[in-house]
């Protein structure tokens, strides 16, 4: 599955869900090119069904069923007749499905580690695959724009017979594969119909069928449906045209070593500027070790967190030898705060437990040095002349503001999953999804709830969390990919995501947040602003390093006081507008 240099075996866990499907749209003649080793749907099925995600169905405009392997089978008795019917048949699967529901174009030609990106996330939830800026938008490459890890428009074909619409600021390309996660099925079911009855009068003008995925997407995001952006990287996905693009394709895929391009992707594209610059520059070859040796990442957060126990105890001596020693053992306690995330990415090894270890152990550790470089800093003065300076009153004014910024992200979350789930739980009940905006959808179709956070891993959505060095978006579970919490205090994007279906609209807030996003360098003094957990431990280690306990406490309350304010007047503002 993995070229030789791969640092873990090929036969590595892989997420499977139980009742989840993968849709193979088939239906044009490149699907069907005969290659050395079989046609490219030969070579697309064979890598999905060693992905383990469920029953992989193929729709093909032929009544023969074109054979691939691990028991692909096709849609129905007889050939689809057309772009509807392509529709209503991924309708069916997903109202059927009980896991999460792919969809793919039959002509790719992608790297297995790509489709494993989209298909192989713990959460399973809605995504799909772009690549930010590089080649040009096009008819197999429609635009989309990317904002805050998330697909906030996408091109489709036009209602006026033109291949694709344009977006405004696209910043990146769809490359033909889709998820739905399970709780978005009935979306997915209802917004199918609903285009399906569009494509029978018309409304697309002269198509063939190949444009159904770029339509589904663009349909789920304006029924208000959260939609992850997987990023490929260097990781190759790509539909083609015909015979030379195809082996054009295969050729650039072979130029790209899958276990190195794997090992990037582990990291967070999109992270912080502390984690990015001075931790994830140099922590992938600490994941290669750490694979190679067969840690877990359970066992990398457990290490992470036993430095974070020397570093306080160090610090807690008061000397500054000490202080010293106690700054570099906190730095390399986060480098493992991120590897753990790092690893559990690379190598797909996910659980529960490492969720709640994660969730846990970040804020126990960042409150046991508190302590320590409070009992460090009053170890050597007598209560005479002024004392220990209120370090223990300024220590637990930390760890409030800490918690109460904490309590903010979780809390707003929490509101802005459940009113989206109430606005798509009215347009349901009106008969509405919403595809397109200004087109009734058929009745009978509930959209259920997709207020679900980006990847399916709960109310928060995609947070910025420093600790954990990808996604590609994601950054939810241990990082971008990873274990399954919700953004830890100022982690969230400083004035929060805003739902993909709501792009380009809301009050002056919105927009600028908008604009904050369209450059790096505004991006990333956001994240900075927002004081996130890579920023606060390199705040503690420097400050403990250089000067005292009282002086990082002083650093925390002032930095943290202003990024809980620009957090909430960012909330506020956006709150109002909608």
């Amino acid at each position: 599955m993995y070229d030789s240099d791969a640092s873990v075996p090929s036969d590595r866990v892989t997420s499977e869900t139980p009742g989840g499907a993968v849709v193979v749209l088939a239906t044009t003649e490149v699907a069907g090119l005969r290659r050395a080793d079989g046609t490219l749907l030969d070579r697309l099925t064979g890598q999905l069904t060693g992905l383990s995600t469920g029953d992989v169905h193929v729709i093909t405009r032929s009544g023969d069923v074109t054979h691939a392997p691990g028991g692909t089978y096709m849609i129905g008795t007889e050939g689809s007749r057309g772009l509807a019917d392509d529709l209503r048949r991924i309708a069916g699967v997903a109202r059927t499905a009980t896991g999460p529901v792919a969809v793919l174009a039959g002509d790719l030609v992608a790297h297995t580690e790509a489709l494993t990106l989209l298909l192989g996330h713990p959460g399973r939830g809605t995504a799909a695959l772009v690549a930010r800026g590089g080649e040009e938008p096009g008819p197999l490459r429609p635009p989309v724009r990317i904002e805050g890890g998330l697909v906030a428009a996408a091109g489709a074909p036009a209602h006026d017979g033109g291949r694709v619409a344009g977006v405004p600021e696209a910043n990146g390309t769809f490359r033909g594969a889709l998820q739905a996660g399970a709780d978005d099925l009935l979306v997915l079911a209802a917004t199918a119909e609903t285009l399906a009855d569009l494509a029978e009068v018309g409304r697309f003008g002269s198509v063939d069928g190949a444009e159904a995925v770029e339509l589904l997407l663009s349909g789920l995001i304006r029924a208000g449906v959260t939609v992850r952006a997987v990023r490929l990287g260097r990781l190759g996905c790509d539909r083609v045209a015909g015979r030379a693009e195809a082996d054009e394709a295969v050729r650039r895929l072979g130029r790209v070593s899958e276990a190195r391009a794997r090992l990037r992707a582990a990291v967070k594209s999109d992270d912080g500027f502390f984690a990015t610059c001075f931790v994830s520059s140099w922590s992938p070859q600490v994941v290669r070790v750490a694979a190679r040796l067969g840690l877990t990442p359970n066992a990398v957060t457990g290490a992470s967190a036993g430095l974070a126990l020397l570093a306080a105890i160090w610090f807690s001596a008061g000397t500054r030898p000490a202080q010293l020693a106690g700054a570099a053992l906190l730095y390399l306690s986060f480098v493992l705060d991120c590897v753990d995330g790092q690893l559990a990415r690379y190598t797909g090894a996910f659980s529960p437990l490492g969720a709640w270890l994660d969730a846990i152990f970040d804020r126990v550790k960042e409150y046991v040095v508190y302590v320590g470089l409070a009992v460090g800093y009053t170890s050597g003065l007598s209560d005479a002349g002024g004392g220990p300076d209120g370090v223990w009153a300024l220590a637990v004014a930390a760890m409030i503001l800490q918690a109460l910024r904490h309590t903010l992200d979780f809390s707003y979350a929490g509101a802005r999953a459940d009113a989206v789930a109430r606005r798509l739980t009215r347009t349901a009940d009106s008969g509405a999804p919403g595809v397109p905006a200004d087109v009734a959808a058929r009745p009978g179709g509930s959209p259920g709830r997709s207020g679900q956070a980006a990847g399916g891993e709960g109310p928060a959505g995609p947070a910025h969390d420093g600790s954990r060095g990808a996604a590609p978006g994601s950054p939810g579970p241990r990082g971008a990919w990873g274990r399954g919490r919700a953004p830890a205090a100022g982690e969230g994007g400083g004035t929060g995501d805003r739902p993909a279906g709501a792009a380009g609209a809301g009050n002056w807030v919105v927009r600028l947040s908008g604009r904050l996003e369209r450059t790096s360098l505004t991006r990333r003094l956001k994240k900075i602003i927002v004081l996130p957990i890579g920023e606060r431990m390199a705040l503690i280690a420097v400050t403990a390093a250089l000067f005292n306990a009282r002086v990082t406490f002083i650093a925390l309350l002032g930095w943290g006081s202003v990024a809980a304010l620009y957090t909430l007047g960012g909330r506020i503002g956006r709150s109002v507008g909608r």
